[in-house]
């Protein structure tokens, strides 16, 4: 059998600081703590990456990546509620997969300039996404909402959605899982847009609302 090659340490060194700022929170992990983990030398990891913000950085800017995808609205159609769905569970699941950027988001932003900068420009295209799901399903009909109501519902989800880990885990720090955090996340931030919704949208809300509570 051909086997596959062995990771580059570069990877590793990103995959693994990754899982330790996830479990354990960014502030208290240092470079030693992942070096160990690794069972390398502190030499062979600046090798790599000359300290942690560096590591930080390149971890976010495979991030952005991600939520740049996931923060498309579709272009050749309007957008109906199953595509506001859709877009709050990819988001929550990038939020789960790098949720070390939401838990401890205040403490990196006063840190690093860079993730200061570019977070920022993230939620402004979050706002931005959801103000253009909602604008389609008005414009379909499937929305009952005037133009100067769409905006700050659209901020709304996003703060929510920015904040919902933290709220999550303040409610059960001793045992914080993935179990449930992005569902939970995803339908909460749908019923703020639900008593908007009308016709077959609201239908839709109130099947798949059926089938989340059973879930």
């Amino acid at each position: 059998m051909e086997r596959k090659p062995k990771r580059r340490t570069r990877e590793r060194i990103l995959e693994t600081s990754l899982r330790l700022f996830n479990d354990f929170g960014e502030p208290n992990v240092t470079t030693t703590t992942i070096a160990d983990e690794l069972n390398i030398s502190p030499g062979n990891l600046y090798y790599h990456f000359r300290n942690k913000d560096e590591i930080t950085n390149t971890i976010f800017a495979g991030f952005e990546r991600e939520i740049d995808a996931a923060l498309a609205v579709p272009a050749q159609r309007r957008a109906d509620v199953e595509d506001i769905w859709l877009f709050l569970h990819v988001l929550f699941e990038l939020v789960w997969r790098y949720r070390f950027l939401y838990r401890d988001l205040n403490d990196l932003l006063s840190r690093n300039r860079t993730l200061e900068i570019h977070f920022k420009q993230i939620l402004e295209r979050k706002v931005r996404t959801a103000a253009g799901l909602l604008e389609g399903l008005a414009a379909a009909g499937e929305l009952e909402a005037q133009p100067a109501e769409i905006e700050p519902l659209a901020t709304n989800m996003v703060v929510l959605a920015t904040y919902w880990l933290s709220f999550e885990y303040v409610r059960n720090p001793r045992n914080f899982a993935e179990s449930g955090v992005v569902a939970r996340g995803a339908f909460q931030v749908m019923s703020m847009v639900a008593p908007f919704l009308r016709g077959a949208s609201r239908a839709l809300f109130e099947r798949l609302a059926h089938e989340y509570a059973r879930g």
